[in-house]
């Protein structure tokens, strides 16, 4: 098939893309990306509200664009581009899966709509059935640490959400070893951004940065993507996936950023060298995983505004009571660029056959 090409006469190479709601914050960490992208041209953006109106009106960061919020549908915007963003809320996507069908751009879904396998799970996480389940499982799950050949060849692509990327980046070395076994259980604290650009009670600013609390314990919609992720790094390695999950979310009071702890068992031969091995050997090819090891522990202050994501560990001496090790996997990254758009844009680029981190790989912000 010919992809279609931008008009821009001084480079006729580039691709084009098409953004479908653009005024959140995913929508604007999108923009912010393709606007400076070297191979790709932001072709239009829609949105049902704000028509008409520049994008820098309503994202005030961007300088000029030249490009208005537009009222269409999905096949509309998805006429003369090759990859369409879906940055739009859960169970909206899910409505638009008969139209996406007929569309012959690449697609990359931001929500949480097309990332389980199993209807079930949609149904019991996401509070209500999902209204084209027999599209459950035609999209690729979009974490390129994972799935990286897979993406490249892919038409439709479920970007991961954010702390399933975080938690499952800590663990995908230790799942395909086979070191995953029994309880997993899982701290992470997240910032106000990952809620959505409109208020509410819990991310009102002047109860949020004054606090922290717990919120959807044990029950956070993530977790059985994680376990589908985990799942399918055990399997990779020729292992049964025999762990249980344990996710508590805390609410922090930042604007970005993920800070997670997770603690696991290993056994007493494990030791610092083993995990070492394991984390360089899996992220090796890796372009945006920063391994930090046992003495550079992960921080939210070093990957915002980045698409990078840091690793690092804790190793505890043996337990005589169970005879193991406690492994504490802490990981950080920037909610909105490799939780969100960023990591989006890094599935865009291997499916164009562009390098992974282009475009990607700015300087963040200090502190």
């Amino acid at each position: 098939m010919t992809l279609a090409r931008s008009r821009d006469s001084e480079n006729p190479a580039r691709f084009r893309a098409a953004v479908i709601g653009g005024t959140g914050y995913g929508g604007a960490e999108l923009i912010r990306l393709l606007v400076t992208h070297p191979a790709v041209e932001l072709a239009r953006v829609t949105s049902i509200d704000h028509v008409d109106e520049p994008l820098e009106a309503v994202h005030r960061t961007l300088g000029p664009t030249g490009l208005t919020f537009e009222k269409m549908s999905a096949t509309e915007a998805a006429q003369g581009v090759d990859v369409v963003f879906l940055a739009l809320p859960h169970k909206v996507s899910a409505t638009m899966a008969a139209e996406l069908a007929g569309v012959d751009a690449r697609i990359i879904d931001l929500s949480g709509d097309y990332r389980l396998r199993d209807k079930e799970l949609y149904a019991r996480f996401y509070g209500g059935e999902h209204p084209h389940p027999e599209y459950l499982g035609t999209f690729i799950y979009g974490l390129p640490e994972l799935n990286r050949a897979a993406i490249r060849g892919a038409r439709r692509v479920a970007s991961p959400g954010c702390f399933a990327t975080t938690i499952a980046l800590g663990l995908l070395p230790l799942a395909r070893a086979g070191l995953l076994r029994g309880p997993i259980h899982t701290v992470a604290a997240t910032g106000s951004s990952g809620s959505g650009a409109y208020a509410s009670s819990g991310t009102h600013h002047p109860i949020r940065a004054a606090n922290l609390k717990i919120y959807k314990p044990l029950a956070h919609q993530h977790t059985p993507e994680i376990e589908q992720t985990l799942g399918d790094a055990c399997a990779l390695g020729g292992h049964p996936a025999s762990f249980s999950l344990a996710f508590v979310p805390v609410s922090a009071p930042l604007v970005r950023g993920i800070l997670v702890n997770s603690f696991i068992e290993v056994p007493a031969e494990t030791d610092q060298a083993t995990i070492e091995r394991l984390f360089g050997e899996f992220y090796a090819d890796s372009p945006v995983v920063r391994v930090r090891g046992s003495r550079d522990q992960a921080e939210v202050v070093a990957v915002k505004g980045t698409i990078w994501a840091d690793v690092s560990w804790t190793l505890g001496v043996v337990d005589p009571t169970s005879g193991k090790r406690q492994l504490v996997i802490t990981s950080a990254l920037d909610n909105l660029v490799k939780g969100g758009a960023g990591q989006a844009v890094q599935s865009m680029n291997l499916m164009l056959g562009l390098p992974e981190a282009m475009g990607v790989d700015l300087p963040g912000m200090w502190p």
